[in-house]
């Protein structure tokens, strides 16, 4: 199993926008060839970073999907430069133990 996870500085004000615009697309990533899960994690102390992680069979799924027209649709629309900071970023990993 391969597993991405992007650390989002989300501003103040900005996260129920952020929010609603995983919960308005998040049906669309269960179709993809590869995909496992997903999990939107909202931090529960300030000047934490949202974390996006997603699972999949693979890096090769991953990479499929990055360059998909699906990507693309669930990019075309960003959120405003204001509503982020400095800081997160992507993450990879393979799963060595899972229990």
């Amino acid at each position: 199993m391969y597993v991405v996870m992007n650390r989002v500085m989300v501003n103040s004000g900005w996260e129920d926008e952020f929010e609603t615009r995983f919960k308005k697309r998040s049906g669309e990533i269960n179709k993809v060839t590869g995909f496992v899960s997903m999990q939107i994690l909202k931090p529960d102390a300030a000047n934490l970073p949202f974390i996006v992680l997603t699972h999949w069979q693979d890096k090769t799924a991953f990479e499929a999907w990055v360059h998909s027209d699906d990507f693309k649709l669930a990019h075309q629309n960003p959120m405003p430069k204001e509503a982020f900071s400095e800081g997160g970023g992507l993450e990879s990993f393979n799963v060595v133990i899972s229990a």
